[in-house]
């Protein structure tokens, strides 16, 4: 059974700065073939997710450099999962207006020179009071950033932008009626933990 749990969005807006000007080695770098923009921006959404998703093709994983989904590092594969229709395993985001951003969402840019393919996944780090391209501020790999206001992105021709609403986890079943549930039952700690995120 799946069941909607917090998405940990210090632990997301944490990674991004700390590897926003370097590169995890856990992680291969795609600098030099396509870019690093998505890898870095589904590294720091696994690190305030805890999840991934292991379907072959759509899902949403990274084992290596030859062993991962099109949704771990590319832009449009992306977006596509993570608003996707269907309920499976990994976090879940809509689109939403600029106001509703907060740190540890994503922004997608299509420019000029992209033709009608978004290609670049910024993390929101900082968002005003009330959001603006002014003040929401991304970290970035591939012309990399950290604080970078989003309105000294040049040449941009649209933008979009997913607010992640949680992370979907497998859960047990709740236990039949009449039947006996051990008080303190394997994952109760991460359950309590996780809804008093």
């Amino acid at each position: 059974m799946l069941r909607l749990f917090p998405y940990d969005r210090r632990a997301a807006v944490d990674y991004a700065h700390r590897w926003a000007f370097g590169r995890n080695p856990a992680y291969y770098v795609f600098d030099e073939i396509g870019g690093d923009c998505t890898n870095f921006a589904s590294q720091c959404l696994y690190a305030g997710a805890g999840v991934m998703n292991f379907t072959p093709t759509f899902g949403w994983y990274y084992i290596d450099a030859a062993n991962r989904a099109p949704a771990w590092t590319g832009v449009p594969f992306f977006w596509n999962f993570m608003t996707r229709a269907q309920s499976t395993v990994g976090p879940v985001g809509v689109q939403v207006p600029i106001e509703l951003l907060r740190p540890g969402d994503f922004v997608q840019l299509r420019f000029q020179d992209s033709g009608d393919v978004f290609a670049h996944t910024p993390v929101v780090v900082s968002t005003g009071e009330t959001p603006t391209r002014a003040n929401v501020l991304v970290a970035a790999h591939s012309n990399d950033a950290d604080y970078r206001p989003l309105n000294t992105y040049e040449n941009v021709t649209e933008i979009r932008f997913l607010h992640i609403i949680g992370v979907l986890k497998e859960v047990e079943e709740p236990p039949q009626e009449g039947t006996q549930q051990p008080e303190n039952g394997p994952g109760d700690a991460e359950n309590e933990e996780a809804e008093g995120v």
